[in-house]
């Protein structure tokens, strides 16, 4: 029969560290097995495996995939041990291409490091793994990441994520330790735009910042923009204030390409009382106060990416010693995740990613329309 579905299109050029030979299973099998557990929600290697040596499990990825024999427990590790990560995130930052015909232009691209938790307690780990990560906001998909040693290094690992990402004409945001002259640089060398939140490691850059938002008569001159959401007794109002009037900013022209600084005022009134907040922005694009408090809100949507992670698949809790397949996971994970987000979005369904995954738990076959909305339909 002829194999309906597989990787090998967008994986092809995943590549080993060594060979396998003398063995029924390879790469491709372990990875396809890997990612279809994934996708039905399991949590670690050992449930994958149980799960595929399921008599209906067997049948199936016989059926589609043609993986007549299912490895045990121990090879299936093995082979995730011997993939090299950098090659399979260039081919997962590939795959993800499918899911923007029109590249990135107009989209909200959002950086954060993520750290393994788990490694941290463990001996074969100098340092906790720590994984860098890039997000498209409006379509909650991850389009590649960079490994880290530590969290200092996260700084850097963003500016080589970015080169090697094709981001052309996106917003690019990210927290205040990207408030970088060498990060704001290499997001204009890649034809894209920054909005970075400005805090206390640039000291004289936010200092400048507020006292010009902070003066009422010069903050009457800003475009204005508010929002107003309650919820549960909490009412939070959001006020943005956004200006291209930035000839007077000290030392802007270090800065590449900066147009624009901002700011917004978070209220928030709870039965406990009232908080009031000011966060700090520049951008290389001439916003409006309703983009900027669209941008900086979509900030944060890596982080649910992040949270997803450690609800679903207990990602904090991995107890597997061996980096390699640690990062060969967290990228198989976000595999899953990107195709349910897709699936789910392109059919629009209302279930949530949990029910979707346990509904493919329950029946291999609801793993097919996910597989050909991915994309992975020879």
């Amino acid at each position: 029969m002829e194999m309906k579905y597989g990787l090998k299109e967008y994986f092809s050029d995943v590549e080993t560290k060594r060979e396998h030979n003398g063995y029924w299973c390879n790469v491709w099998e372990a990875l396809t097995i890997v990612i279809l557990g994934s996708f039905c929600g399991l949590r670690s290697v050992n449930q994958i495996h149980q799960w595929a040596v399921n008599v209906r499990v067997s049948e199936f990825l016989a059926k589609h995939f043609e993986i007549k024999e299912i490895p045990c427990y121990y090879w299936l590790i093995c082979l995730l041990k011997i993939i090299k990560p950098k090659s399979l995130n260039q081919c997962f930052m590939k795959w993800t291409q499918s899911f923007l015909p029109n590249g990135m232009k107009g989209f909200t691209l959002s950086f954060d490091g993520k750290t393994i938790r788990s490694t941290g307690k463990m001996a074969k780990y100098d340092k906790p793994l720590h994984i860098v990560s890039a997000h498209v906001a409006e379509l909650g998909i991850t389009i590649g990441q960079q490994t880290v040693d530590e969290k200092s290094n996260e700084i850097p690992a963003v500016r080589e994520l970015i080169a090697l990402l094709n981001i052309e004409g996106c917003m690019v945001v990210a927290d205040a330790l990207h408030c970088q002259k060498d990060t704001a640089k290499a997001v204009i060398d890649a034809k894209s735009d920054y909005l970075l939140s400005v805090k206390d490691n640039q000291p004289t850059l936010k200092q400048n910042i507020e006292d010009y938002i902070q003066d009422d008569d010069l903050r009457k001159t800003m475009d204005t923009a508010s929002t107003l959401e309650q919820n549960s007794g909490r009412i939070e109002r959001r006020t943005a204030f956004a200006t291209t009037h930035i000839d007077w900013l000290d030392g802007k022209e270090d800065w590449a390409g900066i147009t624009c600084i901002g700011a917004v005022n978070t209220r928030v009134s709870t039965q406990k009382g009232e908080t009031d907040e000011w966060h700090y922005y520049i951008s290389s694009r001439a916003l409006t106060a309703q983009e900027l408090l669209k941008h900086a809100r979509l900030e944060w949507s890596v982080e649910v990416m992040h949270w997803l992670l450690d609800v679903h698949f207990h990602e904090d809790f991995c107890r597997i010693e061996d980096e390699n397949v640690q990062q060969i996971l967290n990228m198989i994970r976000k595999i899953a995740l990107n195709s349910v987000r897709h699936y789910k979005e392109k059919t629009q369904s209302k279930k949530p990613l949990s029910k979707i995954m346990f509904g493919c738990l329950l029946d291999c076959e609801c793993l097919v329309p996910i597989l050909e909305w991915a994309g992975f339909e020879n």
